[in-house]
C-alpha cells in the first residue's frame, strides 16, 4: 500500500530538524538489508534518501540516471551489491558517518564464542547500538 503524504511530509520534516533521526534512518535501512528484509531495506533507504540529498543528486554523485537509481530501490528492483554499497558509502559520507558491522553474539559453539575469543577481540556492539 503507498504512503500517505502526510507521513512522507512527517519523516522530510523530521529528517530536516533532527540529525540524529538522519542517521537512524540510514543505520535502520542498512540493519533491515543485514537481517535479509530486503524490502524494508530499500524502502527505509528511498525514504532516508528523499529526505536527505534526493535522487538526482545521489544520481550524480554515482554517474547514473535518477530514474536507474529509483527504479534499482523501488518495490521490484534488484540492486546489484555493488551499486547497493556505492549507495550506502555516498550516504555515510553525507551524514559523515562510518558504520561498521559488529558481532553481536556469536552462536554458541562457534570458534567466535566468548571463551575463544580474547577480551580485547570481543565483539560485542551490534550495528543497532548508535553512537552520534
Amino acid at each position: 500500500m503507498p504512503l500517505t503524504r502526510n507521513f512522507k511530509e512527517t519523516v522530510m520534516a523530521r529528517v530536516q530538524r533532527d540529525p540524529a533521526f538522519r542517521k537512524a534512518l540510514l543505520v535502520e535501512a542498512i540493519e533491515a538489508f543485514l537481517a535479509g528484509d530486503v524490502a524494508t531495506g530499500k524502502s527505509v533507504l528511498r525514504h532516508c534518501i528523499n529526505a536527505t540529498v534526493g535522487f538526482n543528486a545521489l544520481a550524480v554523485a554515482l554517474d547514473r540516471s535518477p530514474k536507474s537509481v529509483m527504479r534499482m530501490l523501488g518495490p521490484t528492483g534488484n540492486p546489484q551489491a555493488q551499486n547497493l554499497f556505492e549507495i550506502i558509502a555516498f550516504l555515510q559520507r553525507e551524514e559523515g558517518l562510518e558504520l561498521k558491522v559488529k558481532l553481536a553474539k556469536p552462536p554458541e559453539g562457534s570458534p567466535l564464542s566468548e571463551s575463544a575469543l580474547g577480551a580485547k577481540d570481543r565483539h560485542t556492539v551490534p550495528l543497532g547500538t548508535r553512537n552520534y
